[in-house]
């Protein structure tokens, strides 16, 4: 069983298309990396301004000056620091943007002069405790993630597709009249499917991660992704949890998902006549639940948002709700990960073992 399983795997990587999905998810990720790296902008009347590895260094020295707990005696030191010196041409002092630390600030506690608009932190944030640090690198890489997780989706589906579909031309008649051919032959499809989309999903994670850490170092994992620039306010998570919880949870739906496309995409593969109609009808089952129009303040939304695209597109799935042991919501799409993978799994073999050679 042993060969069998490293047989269908190097059947499923030694594909040129495959091999090509796969560089080509490290490289968009890369390229969006360096890209918001290289975008970053800060200014300081201290420090100065710059762009890249300086506005980051600049942002941290910031947010050491105020990191611990948010206070409204830090509130009012904010405000007082950042306060404007130059008349803002009918800007809205909410929407300013110098530094991380100072548009996190304006866009909560400043009215649209740049004053303080008279709100305390618990007018703000109720009873949670904010943990106030550097976690612009962070978000960025948060926000990166969804967008290279949706790539290794679809990455996935592209390596798997042929699993079984492939074999339906030609091949077929020789598997399915071997001595093994109907039971530990689609077994090993399945096993080599699954360990497949595992190790890619590790594989990016992992490269994903070295460039953060490159990028930005470990600073502001322990802090709140509440307290963040203005960016970050509108139609992001609301619950106080922290940038290493926020990552943590996206890895583990980033795994979520690509097992439920597994099961998916071997399913399609069994019955489809060929690969490129395995190709065409996971894609759409993966990616047609955005069409809907669903939102996460919709009760169905619950059930809607535990399909894989959702698992990637984690703000939406991580903003529905947080339990009342302090985890999300969105944890449960780790048991409809194995329900998917199990009963595509399992349908897979069955349809494969019946078909019928010619």
């Amino acid at each position: 069983m042993k060969g069998l399983i490293l047989f269908e795997l190097r059947k499923i990587i030694s594909k040129r298309l495959a091999l090509t999905a796969l560089i080509g998810v490290l490289l968009f990720s890369a390229l969006l990396s360096f890209s918001t790296y290289q975008n970053k902008y800060a200014f300081d009347r201290e420090l100065g301004q710059g762009s890249g590895k300086m506005a980051v260094t600049i942002d941290k020295e910031i947010a050491k000056r105020y990191e611990g707990i948010l206070t409204d005696e830090k509130v009012q030191q904010m405000m007082s620091d950042f306060a404007p010196t130059s008349d803002l041409g009918g800007l809205n002092a909410a929407y300013l943007y110098e530094n991380a630390v100072q548009s996190a600030a304006f866009s909560r506690f400043s009215d649209p002069n740049g004053n303080w608009n008279g709100l305390q932190v618990s007018d703000v944030f109720g009873d949670e405790e904010i943990q106030v640090g550097y976690v612009d690198g962070w978000l960025s890489t948060s926000r990166n993630l969804v967008r290279t997780f949706v790539a290794l989706a679809l990455a996935v589906i592209i390596m798997l597709a042929p699993v079984f579909s492939g074999e339906y031309e030609g091949v077929d008649n020789i598997i399915l009249t071997s001595r093994y051919g109907k039971t530990r032959c689609a077994a090993a499809k399945v096993i080599a499917g699954i360990l497949t989309a595992f190790f890619t999903t590790v594989t990016v994670v992992a490269f994903d991660l070295l460039l953060a850490l490159v990028f930005y170092g470990t600073e502001g994992l322990d802090c709140s992704i509440l307290f963040a620039p203005s960016d970050y306010v509108e139609a992001f998570i609301p619950f106080n949890i922290t940038c290493g919880a926020l990552l943590g949870y996206q890895i583990l739906l980033a795994f979520a998902c690509t097992l439920s496309v597994t099961g998916t995409t071997l399913l399609f593969s069994a019955i489809s006549k060929n690969q490129s109609i395995a190709l065409v009808a996971s894609m759409t089952f993966f990616l047609f639940p955005v069409l809907l129009p669903i939102t996460e303040a919709n009760p169905l939304f619950r059930l809607i948002g535990l399909l894989p695209i959702y698992h990637v597109l984690a703000v939406s799935l991580l903003s529905v709700e947080q339990m009342r042991n302090g985890m999300l919501y969105a944890i449960w799409a780790i048991p409809a990960a194995l329900v998917f993978l199990g009963t595509g799994a399992a349908l897979s073999c069955r349809v494969f073992a019946r078909h019928q050679v010619s």
